[in-house]
């Protein structure tokens, strides 16, 4: 018989059954494991085990193996670890394979404005070599003719050029992207017992039969069956759509599953399912299938719709109904951003999406200021783009018909064909290089680049956007524990019966009865999961695993000489009658256990004066039991625990109590049968204090620099704690958040609701504004104090820029709040999975001084984005008006169209790589944030742009019209359209490329300093593509020909082109001496409050159906809209990346799914009917087509929009 590792093959369950038995919840799933046997029979199936060294026989073996050691979780083998995942599966889903690089290009010839100029150049191509028999022809022309076609050729070679550097970024960057969707997910680690010891290994290596260990905040990475729990509450909205906490255990509710979230408690599970056999992979592979047969079926009903139309106008049919007499599909409604629905006649959905989705969606729609800004930008750059360049061709064509028909009165020749696409040429050439296709380019590069340098600097960016939010951020809410302070935490002082010890005390100080329940107390009533380990080395300092409060507590036992784990060893987790987990309400945690004369005793610890409350007795001097009076307790605290927490301290209290069936002592209460564990109030009472103790958590060296930093960067930092008021103004105070001679607010959870609330309890935005902007500290804060404070700041107007607010979370509780933040901060190492789910960005080194490396790279990209704004914008205003103003005036464009391709490769492509990898520089701590209402083009940006677009103009203009008389050269104005390129044109270009070369020097500057050649050489990918620009340049000019239109120029000529260009250097200098503050308000652009601008937003995402003729859009608005297709492809290569894990699982999914999963009978008994995924009740006969974004629906990463 086949072995692995010495034990069978053949496995007990087969992985049908196991896919069967996870379908069951509640008693269901109870009944089908006790029909395998009970859970510990199902692990024996698996051949893992739940408890250390048992010993199952196997029957159906024993002529091979009488009996088999199994030791706690899996062997750990490399064979049976590869005989699962072959058995059972691995635990990856498979992602959707990125584009190739072909796809991408294709995406890139959709662009509309390439496809006519496209169009354009093969007209153009193909009537340079019709010949019409034309008598009147001037001999001289023939020569020319020869190279007639090199111009069309040209064109397509710019337009392939574009395409192929386009397709590239996007390719690079799908590339980036999914490494650092590589890296988020790696991330992700899990704890399971393997060979009798816990180890922390990544979630994609997790195996059917391994033993999990599942805690407060996890994020369940794979489906299983509990062993045993304690307190265990699940959030399965992911799935179901019910936002209420489930309770699991083993004889409630045994089944877990992947993607959702631990709410409370803690416990052990065997994982049976994992991959695409588990729930969410199920959801994966239907969703995978879903998207597949939508591609096709909308492509399939396009087709039918194409046919339809023509039966329509052939039988002249205006009804709506083709031939057949079939319905012409009509398109299924969408869900919308802030989760509302359209409806559509006769399919009516209802919303019963989970209350949280809905209004997350549409506050991350509105979340990047600089992107709403930039959209609204590229739409009216856009507009203005079209109408010139409409009229630069309506303009050319009129001149062209009134010179030759009307004063030349000649009669039509087939040839001047070719003159009027030239002219349109030259119009669509105007309109791309008035669409800034360049914006999002140079956003995605610049995010990317610096989310890639971020890492470095432990900030693991997940949405794209935040990096550049965190610039603009005014104010951060941070935890104390683990970011201000080092989170490694001891205890420094006690008080134990009536002795209060500032250093360690020995087990001989305390009286034996009272040591022996000090320390079975800490050891039993922490979770199993914190211990304290050696150091590597040792000399090292050992390592706090788990819950660092917990640890601080096991180090005092171990302190004591008590080794804490013979004490766990001897009372295992199976034993507990009960456990109450901490939260964040009950700020405690309580263990019961069996004692061993009968009856029961409970074991508590937590916050001091919380703990107190609850005490009603407490060993005094020499372990004497005393009634602990309303006296005693305000003199402990006045004298114990203040001071303590005026050094810093956090003070904890441990208190027990007996519940006993025989005669009861004072302290202990008499029990007939088992108490009432769920009426906690009753439980939690009358408790006998042990101890108090005080915990250090050192402030981290580094804080208190880092906060001075974000001080004089303008933006205030507030703690947000659930400590002591004391302890918190302590850390405070050492950390620079409190400041001598401030005006500031410390407040409590409680005194803060106070003040915040009417008379009626309701939360009023008016009285918020009274107390944020001088809190500075907030203690005894619950995770809801939190979200309210975030949510108060950003919807305040108190300030005049707005405020832009980021968050630091840890706990699971914090998720609202890191979610409503603009920028959430969660930590990597003490952080929970929820927590992480929730935020933008992940410390991974949990630290605040990270925080600051994040802003002054948020603020990077926000001054990069502005610095090729100020340099694109001045090249746009140039180009255009040189375009439109030479039509007008001598009937041709001075810059022909190749030469605008070129000049539009240069600032759009070369220029947005070029000025987006700038390196931060502390300098920019030292202005204030930009906050939400400030202008995305400041008036010192449009003073340079505006300045330098007039020294362009006149020097353009200026060789134009005199440059030939200057220069002498023969003039090229009033050439035949046939006419060969003269040197006074090739002069006018160079010029204007000398100038935009120069001028992207001025570009890196743009708050008006007047050393713009600083920081140069610090940049080489900045000075590599200047000289490569500048070598391409001089080739165009001197070999570039009829291809180019250029003509070689001499070496005086070259002279005077860069002698314009260095002007633009010197005439910066003129331009920053004009005082910015006597200009206009109205020279800024972008003022206002982000909101404004998300219509905009909305617009340049709208899908245009092809089929509903009534919804179809204007042509011109196709052409502007479309002629953004770049900037459409930026964001949906990036698009990708939007959903955070929740909506892998099932948050954003749509009715197109939900439809293949009703079809699935196997999983109705999981879907609840309130599920966020949702059902259309009314589904018509005909065909519908639904809008499914196929690129959002299969992404299965966490990062956000950069555009």
């Amino acid at each position: 018989m086949a072995t692995i590792d010495g034990r069978p093959a053949q496995y007990g369950i087969s992985l049908k059954q196991l896919r069967e038995l996870m379908e069951h919840r509640g008693r269901e799933g109870v009944m089908k494991i006790a029909e395998f046997g009970g859970i510990h029979e199902l692990c024996k199936k698996l051949y893992t085990s739940p408890n250390e060294g048992k010993f199952f026989p196997f029957n159906i073996f024993i002529q091979l193996y009488n009996v088999y050691v199994v030791t706690l979780g899996l062997s750990g083998s490399k064979a049976d670890e590869e005989h699962r995942r072959e058995t059972f599966g691995s635990n990856v889903i498979p992602p959707k394979p990125p584009k190739t690089f072909l796809t991408l290009v294709w995406e890139a010839l959709q662009d509309v404005t390439l496809i006519i100029l496209e169009v354009a150049a093969l007209v153009s191509l193909g009537l340079s070599f019709y010949k019409p028999a034309d008598e009147d022809a001037p001999v001289l022309q023939e020569e020319e003719e020869h190279h007639g076609w090199i111009e069309g050729l040209a064109i397509l070679i710019s337009v392939i050029v574009v395409v192929i550097v386009t397709a590239f970024n996007d390719y690079s960057k799908e590339r980036q992207f999914r490494g650092l969707q590589n890296r988020i997910e790696g991330e992700h680690k899990f704890s399971v017992i393997r060979g009798g010891e816990v180890c922390q290994i990544s979630v994609g290596d997790i195996l059917v039969g391994d033993i999990a260990q599942v805690k407060y905040g996890d994020l369940l990475p794979a489906d299983g069956c509990l062993i045993q729990s304690n307190d265990l509450k699940v959030d399965e909205s992911s799935l179901t759509g019910e936002s209420d906490h489930v309770k699991k255990g083993a004889d409630v509710d045994p089944m877990v599953l992947s993607g959702t979230h631990v709410m409370e408690g803690s416990g052990k599970m065997v994982v049976t399912a994992v991959g695409v056999n588990s729930q969410a992979g199920i959801i994966f592979t239907l969703l995978g299938a879903a998207v597949d047969e939508q591609e096709a079926e909308i492509k399939k009903m396009k087709k039918e719709a194409k046919r339809a139309n023509k039966q329509k106008s052939l039988t002249g049919e205006s009804d709506g109904r083709t031939q057949k007499g079939t319905q012409a599909p009509t398109p299924r409604q969408t869900v919308s951003s802030e989760g509302t629905k359209s409806e559509s006649e006769g399919n009516h959905v209802p919303q019963s999406s989970s209350t949280s989705a809905a209004p997350e969606t549409g506050h991350k729609k509105e979340k990047s200021v600089l992107q709403a800004k930039l959209t609204k930008l590229a739409i009216q750059i856009g507009y203005a783009g079209s109408t010139i360049a409409v009229l630069t061709v309506i303009i050319l064509i009129i001149q062209f018909c009134i010179k030759t028909f009307v004063i030349d009165d000649k009669p039509w020749k087939n040839t001047y064909a070719n003159n009027l696409v030239k002219h349109l040429i030259i119009g669509v050439t105007v309109l791309v290089v008035a669409v800034p296709e360049g914006l999002p380019l140079a956003v995605t590069l610049s995010l990317a680049y610096s989310v890639k340098k971020m890492m470095k600097d432990n900030n693991l960016v997940r949405h794209l956007d935040a990096c550049e939010t965190m610039g603009n951020a005014t104010a951060i809410c941070s935890d104390k524990t683990g970011t201000l302070t080092t989170n490694r935490m001891t205890v420094v002082q006690s008080y134990i019966c009536e002795k209060l010890c500032k250093v360690l005390p020995t087990l001989s100080d305390i009286p034996q009865h009272v040591g022996n329940l000090i320390t079975m107390g800490i050891s039993v009533n922490s979770a199993y999961t914190s211990n304290i380990m050696g150091g590597h080395n040792p000399g090292d300092l050992p390592i706090q695993v788990g819950n660092k409060t917990e640890c601080a507590l096991l180090g005092f036992v171990q302190g004591l000489g008590v080794k804490y784990q013979s004490i766990r060893d001897e009372i295992t987790e199976d034993k507990f009658t009960r456990v109450y987990t901490f939260n964040s309400v009950r700020k405690s945690m309580g263990t019961v256990i069996p004692r061993p004369n009968g009856g029961y005793r409970l074991y508590t610890k937590g916050a001091s004066e919380i703990i107190m409350k609850k005490c009603a007795f407490i060993y005094g001097h020499e372990g004497a039991l005393e009634k602990f009076t309303r006296d005693m307790q305000e003199r402990l605290i006045r004298e114990v625990i203040e001071p303590m927490a005026c050094d810093g301290l956090r003070t904890i209290s441990v208190a027990y109590r007996d519940f006993v069936p025989g005669k009861a002592a004072i302290n202990e209460v008499h029990i007939d049968g088992e108490p009432n564990w769920d009426d906690e109030e009753n439980i939690m009472t009358n408790l006998t204090c042990l101890c108090v103790v005080g915990i250090e958590d050192p402030v981290r060296p580094e804080v208190p620099d880092a906060i001075r930093k974000c001080q004089r960067a303008g933006i205030t930092v507030r703690m947000v704690t659930g400590d002591n008021i004391n302890t918190a103004r302590s850390i405070a105070s050492k950390c620079g958040i409190l400041r001598p001679n401030d005006d500031f607010l410390i407040l409590e959870g409680k005194e803060f609701n106070r003040r915040i609330r009417d008379s009626n309890g309701d939360i009023q935005q008016h009285l918020i504004d009274k107390v944020w902007p001088k809190l500075r500290v907030l203690a005894r804060s619950s995770p809801t104090d939190k979200y309210t404070l975030v949510k108060g700041i950003i919807d305040s107007t108190v300030s005049e820029n707005r405020e832009v607010v980021a968050v630091t979370g840890d706990g699971t509780n914090d998720g609202p709040a890191l979610k409503k933040a603009d920028v959430g901060f969660a930590m990597g190492i003490a952080g929970t999975d929820v927590a992480k789910e929730a935020s933008d960005i992940i410390l991974t080194d949990d630290n605040f001084s990270s925080i600051v490396k994040a802003v002054m790279w948020g603020r990077n990209v926000y001054d990069s984005i502005a610095k090729f704004l100020q340099f694109q914008l001045t090249v746009n205003v140039v180009a255009v008006i040189v375009a439109f103003i030479g039509a007008c005036a001598v009937q041709d464009s001075p810059l022909k169209a190749v030469q605008m391709l070129w000049v539009n490769l240069i600032m759009d492509t070369l220029a947005s790589l070029a000025l987006a990898t700038e390196f931060p520089t502390p300098d920019l701590l030292l202005r204030k944030p930009y906050g939400r209402t400030k202008p995305l083009i400041s008036r010192t940006m449009m003073k340079n742009i505006l300045g330098q677009a007039l020294y362009q103009l006149v020097i353009i203009f200026g060789l134009l019209f005199v440059g030939d008389l200057i220069l002498d050269i023969e003039s090229g104005r009033g050439q035949e359209l046939n006419a060969g390129p003269t040197q006074h044109f090739t002069i006018i270009f160079n010029t204007f490329v000398m100038m935009t070369l120069f001028n992207e020097i001025n570009a890196r500057k743009i708050h008006g300093q007047r050393n713009v050649i600083e920081g140069l050489l610090t940049n080489p990918i900045f000075y590599t593509i200047w000289i490569f620009t500048m070598i391409s340049q001089v080739l165009i000019i001197q070999y570039g020909k009829m291809a180019f239109s250029t003509r070689a120029l001499s070496l005086d000529q070259w002279l005077w082109c860069i002698f314009f260009g260095i002007g633009t250097l010197v005439w910066g200098q003129l331009i920053t001496s004009v005082p910015t503050r006597k200009l206009p308000k109205i020279l800024s652009w972008g003022r206002g409050h982000p909101e404004e601008y998300t219509d905009a937003m909305n617009l340049g995402e709208e899908r245009f159906d092809s089929i509903d003729s009534d919804k179809k859009p204007r042509a011109g608005q196709i052409l502007w809209i479309r002629g953004l297709t770049r900037l459409q492809t930026q964001i949906r290569v990036v698009n990708a990346f939007r959903q955070g894990l929740d909506a892998r699982y099932g948050d954003h999914t749509n009715t197109s799914l939900a439809e293949v999963l009703r079809k699935q009978t196997s999983l109705s008994k999981r879907l609840s009917e309130t599920s966020s995924i949702e059902y259309a009740d009314n589904i018509p006969d005909e065909l519908t087509i639904p809008e499914i974004d196929v690129e959002r629906l299969s992404s299965h990463s966490h990062t956000e929009t950069a555009v």
